[in-house]
């Protein structure tokens, strides 16, 4: 298409029935036009020009309407000449309408009919010459014309062939839109869509689709994560595109403005410079004086031969070149838009040979390669087929050029590999860098292949075996040989069924599951849940009980065995045994041992569990705080369980097992639920025969099962589970207690532990005498046992080391397996420290190991070691206690008094002080430390106060408390004291400092006091005795109400032995035992002297006396 910008005499050139356009966006005055013509124009609409008879080099038409010389060339982009100006355009259009058929006539009478050029360019219709053009003889048909006007002769076969005309491409294109692409270039020949989303860019294509000039230049982002649809620097892109023809746009579903364009490239080109965007200036127009038509050259019957000939109009006198502005270009009209709008040239292949030995053997070897793709790849086996069918006519070994475009093209390659490819114009560099590409590719193709046939071959083994599976089960099936494994699974469930004497409601339950069961599919996820609660179900001992032993015999030799002393306890499992002795069963019964750590609760729960000949099963609550560890998971839970209780049914696999529940007062409570509350249910003797747990969900009886629970206080344990347990308290252990369990229990077990059996060692009895009473004062014997543990320890190694490696040699330890093992584990270590990365290397193990490694040496006869008191030390230190009591003669203000802890009774001393000199102007006080809580500050006012009424009402003589600010002390500041049994103990301190009198050592006191003098009842009188006696006191003050505890108190234990008890119920009565010796003369004259006032004035002394 040829453009025309501002011309007059624009109908004389729109020789196509408008196929040549006009720019009329301008109007200037006729003497200031010029015309160009431009090389950028479609292809299908720049008018093909038929050979003429002459082949001179110049054709000299008249223009008789323009009256000038015109000459044409094949050369672009010169001025143009200027049109007349006495005509105005009607006219100059009907002038030349006139003369055009004129010459038309002429013609057909002299040269006949003339022929359609169908050449190379394929067009279909007939052109006149440039000289015809200009003088209106020859009709261009268009792609867009009629045939009205003829061509030639008027034959009317140029119209039959417009449908079948291919778009002819203009050869030059100087300046294009520029559309950035991302991540990978595009290549001549292959198409590609891309996404516009500039509303901008969208309209541009629209508007370059409707004049018939979709073409643009697509360049690649040097930034693989840009995006966009403009170019604002050169710097974004790289240099070398390609020139694109849009087949296509059609908008995006959903994105306004937005739209999809098909681009079809033509060929390299490469960015000379990037056009500001928005309008310029208009360029001005030189004045033409003549114009002549040039013949037709040699070059111009080539290019036209080629279809790229574009006509333009130039002076015949000599006028320089000029590069024409912006305005001049086909792309003009794209000024309006916000476009990157870029100047562009062609890039030519460099020329090669073909025939090349180089470049065949790359050709060669990329065809080969894409045969070795196209095997192991579909997808590049359809690319390659289209390819193949677009050049069916042709070679593809001729074209090494669009063979490596191809290469290119198809490959997922790397974006800067596939960039260097398309800006080679070397054809042989371009092939070889393409065949690194595609080489690439087919290792890639080759890695999918194997990875796809790995996957395949497990797939298939699988599916295999799973199929050889199944014929092998329809076989069994068929022979009756066995049955499929969910069968066989239902029929092992019925066995073991058949065996349990389940409940009419557990049956009814286990049918309905087993059922279930039965027409579930294995794969199903509802089979493993139902066939786990089956195996659960039929696991539980449904009427199986173990055989129970209720000889009163055997119990009693059990628990002497196991325990010594505890007759209180042992009475009561006496009690417990002959009871079921003579009912055939024991049921309902639920024990708690209460006492401090280390006295044998634990251990006496087994001891019962063995003298019935029951299964024992223990496990702990303390810090509990999940409800579902006592009654179990929901079904619908991953992984759900049934709670203890039942698995401790699994596990013994009896109906009446023995279960411990240990530490049940120190159980917690959390956002899980209170498990306390869960146990009330499980202990509860009217509940328990139903039991429901939310696992199994069936009721299950727990009446046959012996419930034994540990506390160590019951002061956290809830009062409604404390009530459904009978309380058996186990008090400490005396010194005489302590004394026979270590030599009949701890010190054998301690020996044979150390390895001592056979040894002659001996520890005397004074040495564990010196244990107990200086290093292990404690209620229980867990810390005598570790200290006694200690003692043998400390024994086998001073035999090791006098008897030295002589005596016992390392070699006779390590048997034959051993010195294998050790031999391996040697060279194991040495290849370790030998390797690369000795952290990260494996060891053997398996080879360092062995069954037997080692066996014990026997110690020689002639060893012999005895522990005495005097050498104790050596093997457990110093004594941590060094006097039986704090104080052996106490001073006045120092009382000892008893307490209860965890750990048993302890001896607790209240120390009472003068604070300030005493006189007559002293103001009275009581201070109180000691790390006492509420409880203990109340009894200590209440004593005080009390104290203060008794010296009142007794010595009114003696005004101590009325002028003295006593101090109130309990030692061991940093243990905690609370409880109401330190009342008369801290009024008898205070009553000893106010009367100056020492209270015997060997008297010790508990009891809570009123104000009143009432002494009322206390608890832990067992443990309080056991502390008095370890104390060496002689004499246990205590309230009248415990006289039953203390009558209690087993005579077997000797804890009564040499301690006189006496109870009092008021305070007088333990003021006559504590100051049985007092001086009332002496104290009723002990302060006179220092609380005598001053000789003053005896106003002033009546004034002190107000």
């Amino acid at each position: 298409m040829v453009y025309g910008h501002n011309l007059s005499w624009r109908s004389a050139v729109r020789l196509s029935q408008g196929r040549l356009r006009t720019t009329s966006s301008r109007q200037l005055p006729a003497a200031a036009r010029q015309y160009t013509c431009l090389n950028a124009l479609p292809r299908q609409q720049v008018p093909t020009l038929p050979r003429t008879a002459t082949s001179t080099s110049h054709i000299t038409l008249d223009a008789r309407s323009l009256g000038l010389r015109r000459e044409f060339t094949t050369s672009s982009l010169r001025l143009k000449a200027r049109p007349p100006e006495n005509k105005g355009i009607v006219e100059e259009e009907v002038d030349e309408e006139a003369k055009r058929k004129e010459e038309e006539k002429e013609k057909e009478e002299h040269d006949g009919e003339s022929k359609l050029d169908s050449g190379k360019r394929g067009s279909g219709e007939r052109f006149g010459s440039p000289g015809e053009i200009l003088k209106g003889g020859a009709s261009a048909g268009g792609a867009g014309g009629d045939s009205s006007g003829g061509s030639g002769g008027g034959s009317k076969k140029p119209t039959l062939n417009r449908s079948l005309q291919k778009p002819i491409v203009p050869d030059i294109y100087p300046q294009v839109m520029a559309l950035p692409i991302a991540k990978r270039p595009l290549f001549p020949g292959f198409y590609k869509a891309v996404t516009i989303k500039d509303p901008n860019v969208a309209a541009a294509i629209q508007e370059m689709m409707k004049r018939g000039q979709p073409y643009i230049g697509a360049f690649l982002f040097k930034d693989e994560d840009a995006d966009g649809d403009t170019i604002d620097s050169l710097d974004e892109v790289h240099d070398v595109g390609v020139f694109a023809q849009v087949t296509s746009a059609f908008p995006v579903h959903g994105e306004e403005g937005a739209l999809t364009a098909v681009l079809y490239p033509h060929r390299r080109i490469r960015i000379t410079g990037l056009q500001s965007r928005g309008g310029e200036s208009e360029s001005k127009e030189v004045p033409i004086s003549e114009l002549e038509i040039e013949e037709v050259t040699e070059e111009y019957e080539e290019r036209r031969e080629k279809g790229d000939v574009v006509a333009s109009f130039e002076e015949a006198t000599e006028t320089p070149e000029r590069r024409p502005s912006a305005g001049e270009y086909a792309t003009s009209f794209l000024r309006k838009y916000n476009v990157s709008v870029v100047d562009v040239e062609n890039l030519v292949e460099e020329p090669h040979d073909k025939k090349d030995p180089i470049i065949r053997a790359v050709t060669s070897e990329i065809v080969n390669v894409f045969k070795e793709i196209a095997n192991l790849n579909p997808l590049f086996r359809d690319q390659i087929s289209t390819f193949s069918i677009s050049h069916s006519t042709g070679n593809v070994i001729d074209e090494p050029a669009r063979l490596a475009d191809f290469a290119a093209a198809v490959a997922s390659g790397e974006v800067k590999e596939l960039q260097e490819v398309l800006e080679s114009l070397s054809v042989e560099e371009r092939l070889q860098k393409a065949l690194v590409v595609l080489k690439k590719e087919l290792m890639n193709a080759q890695l999918q292949s194997k990875i796809s046939k790995d996957v395949e071959a497990k797939i298939q083994k699988r599916q295999r075996e799973y199929w050889l599976m199944e014929q092998m089960k329809g076989i069994k099936r068929e022979l009756g040989i066995e049955s499929d494994g969910k069968d066989k699974l239902v029929e092992k469930f019925k066995e073991k069924a058949e065996k349990l004497a389940m409940p009419e409601a557990v049956k009814k339950v286990f049918d309905e599951e087993l059922n279930k069961l039965s027409h579930l599919e294995p794969a199903a996820s509802e089979f493993n849940v139902t066939r786990n609660y089956l195996d659960w179900l039929t696991q539980i001992p449904w009427g199986q009980r173990s055989t129970e032993n209720y000889s009163i015999g055997h119990a009693m030799g059990v628990l002497e065995e196991d325990h010594y002393g505890l007759k209180d306890v042992k009475d009561r499992i006496l009690e417990f045994i002959a009871v079921g002795k003579l009912r055939g069963t024991v049921e309902g019964k639920i024990i708690c041992f209460v006492g401090p750590p280390g006295v044998g609760k634990t251990s006496i729960g087994k001891s019962i569990a063995r003298a019935l000949n029951r299964q024992f099963y223990r496990f702990s609550v303390g810090g509990l705080t999940d409800v579902a560890e006592i009654k179990g998971h929901r079904r619908t839970y991953v992984g759900a369980l049934p709670g203890r209780i039942i698995q401790a049914l699994k596990k013994c696999q009896t109906e009446n097992p023995l279960v411990l529940i240990d530490e049940v007062d120190k159980i917690g409570r959390g956002h899980q639920g209170d498990p306390a509350s869960a146990l009330l249910e499980l202990l509860d003797p009217e509940q328990n025969s139903s039991f429901l747990d939310h696992y199994l969900d069936v009721p299950i009886d727990l009446s046959k099962v012996l419930f034994v629970c540990t506390a160590n206080m019951t002061d956290t344990i809830p009062r409604p589970l404390l009530d459904r347990m009978e309380m058996i308290e186990l008090s400490g252990y005396v010194a005489d207690e302590k004394m026979a369990i270590a030599e009949k229990y701890l010190a054998p077990q301690a020996k044979e532990l150390s390895g001592l059996k056979d040894v002659d060692v001996q520890l005397n009895k004074d040495a564990i005498e010196e244990l107990i009473k200086s290093y292990c004062r404690e209620s229980g014997v867990r810390n005598l046992k570790k200290q006694i543990e200690k003692v043998y320890r400390k024994s086998a190694l001073k035999i090791v080391q006098e008897l030295g490696e002589q005596g016992l040699p390392e070699e006779k330890a390590i048997t034959e397996e051993g010195k294998i093992a050790l031999e391996n584990s040697k060279k194991e270590a040495e290849r370790v420290e030998q390797s690369e990365k000795p952290q990260k290397t494996e060891q053997n193990m398996e080879s360092q190991t062995s069954e037997k490694p080692r066996v014990s040496l026997k110690v020689p006869e002639s060893v012999h070691v005895n522990i005495t008191k005097d050498n104790l030390k050596d093997y457990v230190g110093p004594p941590v206690f060094t006097s039986d009591r704090l104080y052996d003669v106490p001073p006045p203000g120092v009382v000892m008094g008893l307490a209860w802890t965890r750990m048993g009774g302890a001896a607790l001393y209240v120390e009472s002080i003068l604070e300030t000199v005493l006189s007559s102007s002293g103001r009275p006080g009581l201070e109180r430390t000691g790390s006492l809580k509420d409880v203990m500050k109340e009894s200590a006012v209440v004593a005080y106060s009390f104290a203060k009424g008794l010296m009142a009402n007794n010595f009114p003589e003696n005004r101590f408390f009325e002028h003295a600010r006593v101090h109130l002390h309990c030692p061991e500041g940093a243990v905690p004291k609370d409880g109401p049994s330190a009342g008369i103990t801290m009024a008898t301190s205070l009553l000893s400092l106010a009367l100056d009198h020492k209270v015997d050592p060997t008297i010790a006191m508990t009891g809570e006091l009123t104000v009143t003098g009432k002494i009322l009842r206390i608890g832990g009188l067992r443990e309080k005795a056991v502390a008095a006696r370890r104390s060496g006191a002689k004499t246990i003050i205590f309230p009248k109400d415990n006289m039953s505890d203390w009558l209690e108190l087993p005579e077997a234990s000797n804890i009564k032995e040499g301690l006189e008890g006496r109870p009092a119920s008021w305070y007088s009565e333990v003021f006559d035992l504590a100051f049985h010796n007092l001086d009332k003369k002496r104290v009723a004259n002990l302060w006179k002297k220092q609380l005598e006032k001053p000789a003053k004035k005896e106003k002033g002394r009546e004034h002190d006396d107000e």
